[in-house]
């Protein structure tokens, strides 16, 4: 890691307006707004009291901003490839649309993903015939190596579409990208990326993964407001049918004088994806904002700082009879404690709330996801709410 990127590996609580006894360790849940983001809000609402000072170009401006912003955060080289869009199942039912399947293929998704990235698959397999293949986990604590080998094993030659996260939510399993773009590409079959849990919080290079799709709901790790999703398309979209005809994603659409002299060519890229209002002078700015501050911070020391902060939890989580997945298979930022035996979930439950402790009861599983704001207090909170509990 470089000197810059590790300069910033130090807790940023006053960044952020939380409660001083609030131990917030639920980012997989709901990303505070930075202050900074909330302020870029404030103005974009202040900017609404005064029409006459919206000009023409700031339709484009802010937009074209936060493409770049989020190109660079996944390492895309040309920004026109990111779509803002309202969110994450807004892009999966963008890439079902376009991604032709027929009768006896198959589409991989993952056992107990986010149904945001499930259910127009489902409408696709419905309509196209095709089967959905769900690749399970085993049956055991230690499952992140063996979900990884199931996965690709499940991607054969008649798999259409690969469509699955970095990251599960409900334990943060994470999933090896490369090897798994890699084989999608060896059978012709897309690869749609849910990056919600994941972008923000922990580097991702779209040159070394080269997913189709890779979609970024904006309210968690990008630390945004809720209601906006940049999203990558690669080539496999360039032709390919927008779920609206927005007047804004045309050529010449710049041109206010001009407009009703309709145009038929979309803009470059993915821009023919963007929703509709898609310049939301208030939603925009503030995920500009948030993403200007995640490249100054960095993912990498984001996730480092995360792994440092979780190391005496998960430590001392394991000696009182909880169990994790092996380092290599889970997120720093998102990881599951999965529940010793006998365990009184109502006890655990009240003793958190009483420390005003917020982590989320997900499956088997109590999810952990802390971010810069987190230091060493709160872990210590959640450890000792875990031994009052066990």
């Amino acid at each position: 890691m470089s000197t810059e990127a590790a300069s910033v590996r130090t807790c940023q609580r006053d960044a952020f307006s939380l409660p001083d006894d609030v131990h917030y360790l639920n980012c997989a849940y709901f990303g505070p707004l930075p202050k900074a983001t909330e302020e870029a809000g404030i103005a974009g609402v202040r900017q609404k009291r005064a029409p006459m000072l919206v000009h023409s170009g700031d339709f484009f401006t802010q937009s074209s901003q936060a493409r770049s912003s989020f190109a660079r955060l996944v390492g895309a080289p040309d920004p026109n490839r990111v779509a803002i869009l309202p969110s994450a199942s807004y892009g999966v039912a963008i890439a079902a649309r376009n991604i032709p399947i027929s009768r006896g293929q198959n589409i991989v998704l993952l056992h107990e993903q986010f149904p945001g990235n499930v259910y127009a698959w489902r409408r696709k397999a419905d309509e196209s015939g095709a089967e959905i293949r769900t690749i399970e986990p085993p049956d055991t604590a230690l499952r992140g190596a063996a979900w990884n080998e199931r996965l690709l094993d499940a991607i054969d030659g008649d798999t259409a579409v690969v469509s699955l996260p970095h990251v599960h939510w409900t334990d943060g399993t994470v999933f090896d990208l490369v090897a798994v773009g890699a084989r999608a590409r060896e059978v012709g079959a897309a690869l749609v990326i849910d990056g919600t849990q994941s972008v923000g919080a922990m580097p991702i290079d779209v040159e070394e993964v080269q997913p189709d799709a890779l979609i970024v709901a904006g309210y968690k790790w990008l630390l945004g407001p809720y209601s906006i999703c940049p999203a990558y398309f690669g080539p496999r979209f360039d032709d390919g049918v927008p779920l609206e005809e927005t007047w804004i994603a045309r050529e010449g659409s710049d041109d206010f004088q001009h407009l009703v002299d309709y145009e038929s060519t979309y803009q470059p890229g993915a821009i023919r994806y963007d929703v509709g209002e898609r310049s939301n002078f208030i939603l925009v700015p503030m995920l500009l904002a948030s993403l200007n501050l995640i490249l100054e911070w960095k993912p990498e020391a984001i996730r480092d700082y995360c792994r440092r902060l979780s190391e005496t939890l998960i430590r001392e989580a394991v000696a009182l009879g909880f169990s994790i997945e092996e380092d290599q298979w889970r997120a720093a930022h998102l990881f599951g404690l999965r529940m010793p035996e006998g365990i009184d979930l109502g006890g655990l439950k009240a003793e958190l709330e009483a420390r005003k402790i917020f982590v989320s009861l997900r499956g088997s599983a109590l999810r952990v996801s802390p971010h810069l704001y987190n230091d060493e207090a709160d872990v210590a909170a959640l450890v000792e709410a875990l031994r009052a509990a066990v």
